[in-house]
This record gives structure tokens, sequence and C-alpha cells, in this order.
């Protein structure tokens, strides 16, 4: 097998691809809106869904198959697979060996941040349009990430990184027009707001009255600095939640309740759709 997929000793998970057959998901939130995943499949694939962050992903150990914007794509050790905001997509391994990989979840709106102070305040979020990278320097600063501490100038210098490396990568990063300006402190309102209500169903009106802003200008505004629009936003606020509910001894229809879904059926099609795996079945990959 090619490979060994092993997370770093600061984290206590050493694990072997010659030793460890089981499937396991690791998760670890770094800091706000900086999310760690380290995966190890032998036969499971994703189901069709998409995230609203940027997803960023080192491929450690066999071949990564998945399907991302019409085309089949392959990524191998040591390639980098940059995922956009809000786009759809699955994955497996590539062979009956197994995959490993690493990954970060970016909120968008970090990357809008950090970009915007190192190339100016007319640059939009990065688009990669090939989303497997062979070099570059994104390879060793995922890797990095998962040595990280939670130490604020640690992540910020990790943030700042990572813009950089996707704005040299991509093909589409297009400063936004005059007509684009953005209301800033509205959004950062909107996003707070919805970071709180997120046990339940926000109304539009609710985000006019806090922004002074249109449902539909809000929606514009929205998408090009967070990548998604306020709904999805809002939807995986409450799937996240769901998520962390899923670590404790709660039966699926609770949970459901709890994050603001009508039934437990709902919230199945709903989180399946958001990460890719049932409830169930990512409450037994990560040992929960």
């Amino acid at each position: 097998m090619a490979g060994q997929v092993s997370n770093p000793g600061s984290i206590g998970l050493e694990r072997s691809c010659k030793n460890s057959r089981s499937e396991y998901i690791w998760q670890k939130e770094l800091a706000k809106g900086v999310e760690l995943l380290d995966v190890w499949f032998q036969g499971y694939a994703y189901h069709r869904h998409r995230h609203d962050t940027y997803a960023i992903c080192l491929t450690t150990a066999g071949v990564q198959s998945f399907g991302y914007r019409g085309c089949s794509r392959i990524s191998t050790p040591g390639n980098i697979v940059v995922l956009h905001p809000d786009e759809m997509h699955d994955g497996q391994p590539g062979t009956r060996e197994g995959l490993g990989y690493r990954m970060l979840y970016i909120n968008p709106g970090l990357i809008f941040d950090a970009a915007r102070a190192t190339f100016g305040p007319d640059t939009s979020l990065p688009f990669v349009s090939d989303p497997v990278l062979t070099h570059g320097k994104l390879p060793a600063t995922v890797e990095k990430a998962f040595h990280y501490t939670d130490e604020p100038l640690g992540i910020d210098s990790l943030i700042s990184e990572l813009a950089q490396g996707l704005i040299a990568s991509a093909s589409a990063s297009i400063p936004a027009p005059p007509s684009r300006r953005l209301d800033l402190n509205a959004l950062e309102r909107v996003r707070q707001y919805l970071d709180m209500e997120k046990t339940r169903v926000v109304r539009s009106w609710e985000l006019e009255e806090i922004t002074g802003l249109s449902r539909y200008e809000l929606a514009r505004q929205f998408r090009l600095r967070y990548g998604t629009s306020p709904y999805r936003y809002m939807l995986m606020r409450r799937l996240e939640f769901a998520r962390k509910q899923l670590a404790k001894p709660l039966p699926l229809a609770d949970v459901a309740l709890a994050s603001g879904f009508s039934d437990q059926s709902h919230f199945t099609r709903v989180f399946k759709a958001g990460f890719g795996l049932t409830p169930a079945h990512y409450r037994a990959l990560s040992g929960q």
C-alpha cells in the first residue's frame, strides 16, 4: 500500500495502513472557522454533497477518486485537492487498498479577509479551476495545520498562508468591480446572527431588519464574501450543531428536533446532503 496514514503526535493519534484496517473519521475544530479532518476509508463512498467552506485536502495514502464539476478526478499521495464552497462533489477510494487523507475546512470569510489584506481591497474569493494540485506550498501548509496549537498568532499565520496558496493556484481571482462594493459590517452582523440562531429556522425579514438590505441584495453580497447563500450558511450551522450532538448518547430523533429539523427523516436527508454520510454512519465512524 502506498504511504501511511498517521495523525500527529501532538494530538495523540497514530494510525498505519498496514496495522489498522478500520475505517474512521477524526475531527477537530482548530479555531473558529478552521476545522481539521483525518479520514481512513476502506471501501465506503461519500454521497454527493456540498460544503459552505473551502475544503483543502491532502491525500496521504491510496488513490482518491471523486466527481467534481462534471468530471471524474484522481488524487494520489502528496497531491492537494481544492474544492470551492458550494460545489457538489462525492468521493471514494480509487482502489481496494483504501484511502487516507487530511482535510482542512476553512470559512471563506477568513480567506476573503486575508486575501484582501495581502493583495488589496478589491480582491475576491480565489477560485481554483483544476481541483488537483501536484505542486505548490499548500501540501506543507495542510500538514503543518495538524501540528498547530490553538494559539491565535499561529492560526492567523495559517490562514494567511492558505489564502496566499489559494491565490497562487487560482485561475480566477478577479478584482471585484466598483459596483460590487460590499457592506462588510452588515454582512458580519448577519453572520454573527446566524451563528447564534443555529437551532431554528431564520426568516428573510429578520436579516433585512439587521442589515437594512433587501433579501436579494443581501444574498448577492453574502455570496461574494462567504462563497454561499445565507440559507446554506444557516443550514450548515444547524448541521454542525447536530454533528456535535451526535457525540452524546441521544436518539437521532432527539438530535433532529434539538437542531431545528421537523423529524428524523428530514434531518437524515439534510445531513447526508451536507456531509455525504447519514448521521448514523457518521456516529459509527467517529466512534461516538
